[in-house]
C-alpha cells in the first residue's frame, strides 16, 4: 500500500512539473505562426515576430524548449554559442518571469513568447498550446 502511494505522489508530481505551456503573442497582432515558422523565430533562422525568452531556470522554458524546439537547455547553449562566435545570430532576450513575459508581449505588437497555460489573462493571445 505504501509504495502504491508513493508511486501515485511521483505521477501527480511528474504531471505538475509538466505544465502545458501557451505561446502568446500581442492581442493586435493578426499573423498566427506555424510551429515550424515559430520554432525557426526561436533559432534565429527566420525574421518576423520579435521571440522572448524566459529567463534560465524557469521551468516554463525547458518544457517549451523540449517540446518545441526539441533541445534541451545544453545543447541551445552550444548552438547559439556557435551563432555567435560566428556572428550568425543572438539568442532572444530573456525576461525575468511570467509576468515580464506577459508585460512585454501586451505592449509589444511584434513580440512573441510563452508561459504556464494557466497564467494566461486576456493582456494576450493565444496562438498556441501545448
Amino acid at each position: 500500500m505504501r509504495r502504491l502511494l508513493c508511486a501515485a505522489a511521483l505521477m501527480g508530481l511528474s504531471a505538475a512539473a509538466m505544465a502545458d505551456i501557451a505561446v502568446i503573442v500581442n492581442p493586435g497582432q493578426s499573423q498566427v505562426p506555424s510551429d515550424e515558422m515559430i520554432s525557426r523565430l526561436f533559432l534565429g533562422k527566420q525574421k518576423g515576430l520579435v521571440p522572448f525568452n524566459l529567463a534560465e531556470g524557469q521551468g516554463a522554458r525547458d518544457e517549451f524548449n523540449s517540446k518545441l524546439l526539441g533541445k534541451n537547455s545544453a545543447q541551445l547553449k552550444a548552438y547559439w554559442s556557435k551563432l555567435i562566435f560566428t556572428g550568425g545570430g543572438t539568442p532572444p532576450a530573456e525576461l525575468a518571469d511570467t509576468a515580464a513575459m506577459k508585460a512585454k508581449v501586451a505592449t509589444d505588437v511584434n513580440a512573441i513568447g510563452y508561459i504556464p497555460a494557466d497564467a494566461v489573462d486576456a493582456s494576450v493571445k493565444v496562438i498556441k498550446t501545448f
